[in-house]
């Protein structure tokens, strides 16, 4: 493509006006020192309706007094490609203003998303709690680095809601909740939660995952900290790995933003630029998935071999009321549990004559998963190996069916 000599100035990377000067001086340059020329050749004024990828680590100022290492570049400029290009910003602006937060951070994955705010409201002999049906590598960084560093970290009935404030303590900085909870799929009262928490000067962090961070208001339920494995539902193709930390408030953006910097969670501006494409899609993949869920979850409940589908739209479901109350939908994982006249080795069977549905640990994309959870513990309750969960896909739900059929079947 030819650039006309004609064409009006063009903006050179720090946003300046090439003048004539500056084109003379390139022009004498040696065509080695031409080829790492950073200006801007071409028109700067291509207007997209995609975000552009700004790769990047060095930022270049216009002077020596403009330079500064500051994670708030939203608020103070670029400074260092670590704290996020244009690119990563956008993608933060744009969750913060769905989800109605201060300020979002954008983190490697959702495990950084935990560490950061564990590490921002945790100092050693601090205490936290934690509900038993969390994340399971939130528990195991609980059980791990927390201890470790002389942070205990409590593990709480998720069904508990006002009262909490029986498990607070003198020293306790955080309360987690997460809801619902990873595979037992429990509903908490978080409304009660945060204002137990609140009353005694505690803050209160979620893994607002399984709503997508529009499904439930964090923050008009008095979170402080909300947080999402972006991998899931917003980049929705099981091909990267995100995560986001969102505050409530100016407060606890200048308490995550230090440990931010310090941990120094840089993020892919290509993955930015998948998880930004993948908002676009977000709303008809929700409503789709909603309605293939509930289709299954309901088979199932009417399926001979099945206990009890997990499933927070449904009254099976432990919290089922509260789901009722605060959610403004569902999505699309969920898990059932086989009568205990199937064996674990039976269960086992079932997964692996699945074809449709394939063998996975993630959720949120377009693709049915199926995953046994053979060793999973929760107090005073026993499953046998004999849990299920399911991720439900944008497939046709007549092929899914047939084939949970023809493998339940197989071991009936």
């Amino acid at each position: 493509m030819r650039v006309s000599n004609n064409a009006p100035p063009v903006a050179d990377l720090m946003g300046q006006a090439n003048v004539p000067e500056d084109i003379n001086v390139r022009n004498k340059m040696d065509w080695r020192t031409k080829l790492l020329d950073p200006s801007a050749k071409a028109r700067q004024d291509y207007r997209s309706l995609a975000t552009p990828v700004y790769r990047g680590s060095t930022v270049l100022f216009h002077d020596q007094a403009d330079v500064t290492d500051d994670w708030r570049q939203a608020e103070y400029g670029y400074s260092y490609g670590l704290y996020g290009t244009p690119t990563t910003l956008e993608l933060a602006a744009r969750l913060a203003e769905l989800e109605g937060a201060s300020e979002t951070f954008i983190v490697p994955g959702g495990q950084a998303a935990i560490a950061l705010i564990y590490f921002s409201y945790c100092q050693a002999g601090s205490h936290a709690l934690v509900p038993h049906s969390a994340y399971g590598p939130n528990k195991a960084m609980a059980e791990g680095i927390m201890r470790g560093l002389n942070i205990e970290v409590e593990a709480y009935d998720p069904l508990v809601g006002a009262g909490i404030d029986g498990l607070i303590r003198e020293n306790t900085s955080l309360i987690w909740c997460e809801s619902p909870g990873s595979v037992t799929m429990e509903v908490q009262d978080v409304p009660a939660i945060v204002k137990a928490a609140h009353a005694r000067g505690v803050a209160v962090a979620l893994d607002n995952t399984y709503a997508a961070g529009v499904m439930f208001d964090a923050f008009a339920h008095g979170v402080d900290v909300s947080m999402q494995a972006l991998t899931k539902y917003v980049g929705g193709h099981s091909d990267l790995l995100l995560g986001s930390v969102s505050a409530r408030d100016k407060a606890a953006f200048e308490r995550l933003g230090p440990i931010y910097q310090q941990l120094g969670l840089a993020v892919s501006p290509d993955d930015c630029s998948l998880a930004l494409r993948g908002l676009q899609t977000l709303a008809v993949r929700l409503e789709v998935l909603e309605r293939n869920t509930l289709e299954i979850a309901n088979w199932l409940i009417d399926h001979p071999l099945v206990a009890q589908v997990l499933h927070p739209a449904l009254p099976s479901c432990p919290g089922h009321d509260t789901w009722a109350r605060d959610f403004s939908g569902s999505t699309s994982v969920f898990s059932f549990i086989f009568k205990d006249t199937i064996t674990a080795g039976q269960v086992v069977e079932f997964i692996n004559h699945l074809k449709i549905f394939k063998i996975g640990m993630s959720w949120g994309g377009v693709h049915s998963l199926a995953v046994v959870y053979p060793d999973l513990q929760r107090p005073n309750q026993d499953f046998g190996g004999r849990i299920v969960r399911l991720n439900i896909g944008l497939e046709k739900v007549e092929d899914l069916t047939i084939d949970l059929a023809q493998a339940m079947a197989k071991i009936s």
